[in-house]
């Protein structure tokens, strides 16, 4: 055996990882080659927390307790959040509702000390939907506002709604993030309230008989309105949109019997109810009134008619509103940019326009749009994705210096190329791993310092040593990536022995990296027990071996 190629998938995302920095320029003037980064030095030593954090995970599963603990320290790092922003995009409103109802539920059995069997990730991703969640309801709140305020006319101005800014979860504790969670869930629940009794009032206009004196049907609207703003309110917390449709009535048997009914389904109209829709159905019910003394068949097919008006009307609310949030979740989601050092993602200019349009404007997307704003949030997930493997797959290249010696480094070949070099404490100074990632695929192979040609007997039976050895190296990784929230299994390939080449070829020297890892490290201190050092009589302090 010489190499193994894999492809690794996401199975969990974990929540501490950040962005990584993006490569210096390759200029072979103005940056000479000094070889790769060591990911056994600074880098190293932040991974190892990390790692010793999965571990942990993984040998106390079945102790939720813990889990929960260590979840509410954790800090959501920038690239775990945006990926999980990414993937709350893809999903449909109900969907990401759902996730904030667990996320409720989670909290409920924090406070009442009750034992939770949700993992670190789990928990933290429900929380990322919920805050996607809140971030859509609220934008998309206050594009409909807007709208309102540009067509004017009565019942007057809608009420200014008083939200609190968009949710950040990105560097928030899983507690903290909860906390904030439930604020703006009230103040939210509190704006949609006031906002769909105002339209609740607009749509009033629509619904009155030729008599606006007829105290009877006024009161009848009104107690069947508040009926209707009561269940709206409580859809929106309890069961997600999931969406009641009117029972039906019985028909009238007199003028009075058929006002009555008409109020009760008018007042079934949903608040954000189009207000042509509206008028349409309570054109019918007017019909229906008119119809009852002299034929109540005529009147019952008015009012049936009125039904599906409503049924109608609400529907198409429930997926306009639906779809103007799902549009806010993408809009926030390709806007994004990566925190100042990290590489840029591409943008979506195409895609943020026709977002941008839909929610100033409430005109819905069509299939080609909607189908090339979907492309766009697939690509940047996708994109988001390979960084996400890039970086935990340097994690696991450290951890295996870490548990077993010997240099590992990180460099980049052309292109989007990484390059992830591992020499084992026993293989210096003639072979290394290098492990590589490009488009999706994870290679590793057996490497030999020297060029291409003829090997000596006694280079070749080392070489095939080593490869023999890889075998077992290969099972360490395939570990370490299981720990780490990532599918990897390798199907190993048979070749002519060893591969040659140079260590840290064509690579480039990421000094960023550095910082970032000892901030990361400083992160965690306090929060992931650090290994027992002993002092040594040169005065250094290491691990005990």
């Amino acid at each position: 055996m010489s190499s193994g190629f894999a492809l690794p998938s996401i199975e969990t995302v974990a929540p501490a990882v950040h962005f990584p920095p993006p490569p210096p320029p390759l200029d072979a003037q103005a940056l000479p080659h000094t070889g790769m980064l060591h990911l056994h030095d600074a880098a190293g030593h932040a991974s190892s927390h990390l790692t010793d954090a999965a571990g942990q995970l993984t040998d106390i599963a079945g102790h939720a307790a813990h889990q929960a603990a260590d979840a509410a320290l954790q800090v959501l790092g920038s690239l775990s959040g945006v990926l999980l922003a990414g993937r709350a995009a893809l999903l449909g409103t109900r969907l990401l509702a759902a996730g904030a109802v667990r996320a409720a539920e989670e909290q409920r059995c924090l406070e009442q000390r009750q034992r939770i069997a949700a993992t670190a990730a789990e928990q933290w991703e429900a929380a990322a939907f919920a805050a996607v969640r809140v971030n859509a309801r609220r934008h998309a709140l206050l594009a409909r506002v807007a709208r309102a305020q540009a067509l004017g006319g009565p019942p007057g101005p809608p009420p200014h709604p008083d939200v609190p800014p968009p949710l950040t979860p990105a560097g928030a504790r899983l507690a903290g993030l909860r906390g904030e969670l439930a604020r703006a869930e009230q103040a939210l629940h509190r704006a949609e309230q006031a906002q769909a009794a105002w339209e609740q009032r607009r749509l009033a206009a629509q619904c009155r008989l030729d008599e606006d004196h007829d105290d009877d049907w006024q009161l009848a609207l009104r107690e069947s309105r508040a009926h209707a703003l009561r269940r709206f309110s409580a859809e929106r917390t309890a069961d997600a949109e999931a969406g009641r449709l009117p029972r039906p009535a019985p028909g009238p048997s007199d003028v009075r019997e058929a006002r009555r009914t008409g109020a009760r389904i008018l007042g079934e109209l949903d608040p954000y109810a189009d207000p042509e829709a509206a008028g349409l159905a309570a054109q019918a019910v007017r019909d229906a009134v008119r119809r009852a003394a002299e034929d109540p068949r005529r009147a019952r097919i008015h009012l049936t008619e009125a039904r599906k008006f409503v049924r109608d009307a609400n529907r198409q609310a429930r997926e306009t509103r639906e779809a103007q949030e799902r549009a806010a979740a993408q809009y926030d989601f390709l806007v994004y940019e990566t925190p100042e050092g990290a590489e840029d993602l591409a943008p979506a200019p195409d895609a943020v326009a026709l977002l941008r349009r839909t929610l100033d404007e409430g005109v819905p997307l069509g299939p080609a749009e909607r189908e090339l704003v979907e492309r766009r949030v697939t690509e940047r997930v996708h994109a988001l994705e390979s960084l996400y493997v890039q970086q935990r797959c340097a994690d696991a290249v450290a951890e295996l210096t870490r548990r077993f010696g010997g240099r590992a480094g990180l460099g980049r070949g052309a292109g989007q190329e990484v390059r992830l070099d591992w020499t084992p404490p026993d293989w210096d100074p003639g072979h290394w791993l290098r492990a590589t990632l490009l488009d999706g695929r994870l290679s590793v192979a057996t490497m030999y310092r020297g060029g291409p040609g003829e090997r000596t007997p006694e280079q070749r039976a080392l070489d095939d040593e080593r490869c023999a050895e890889a075998r077992a190296r290969l099972t360490e990784l395939e570990r370490i990536t299981e720990a780490l929230g990532l599918d990897v299994e390798f199907t190993v390939e048979h070749t002519q022995g060893a591969l040659p080449g140079v260590l840290g070829e064509d690579a480039l020297v990421l000094d960023e990296l550095m910082g970032e890892a000892e901030e990361l490290a400083d992160t965690y201190r306090d929060v992931i027990p650090q290994p027992v050092r002993q002092r040594h009589a040169d005065g250094d302090n290491r691990r005990p071996g």
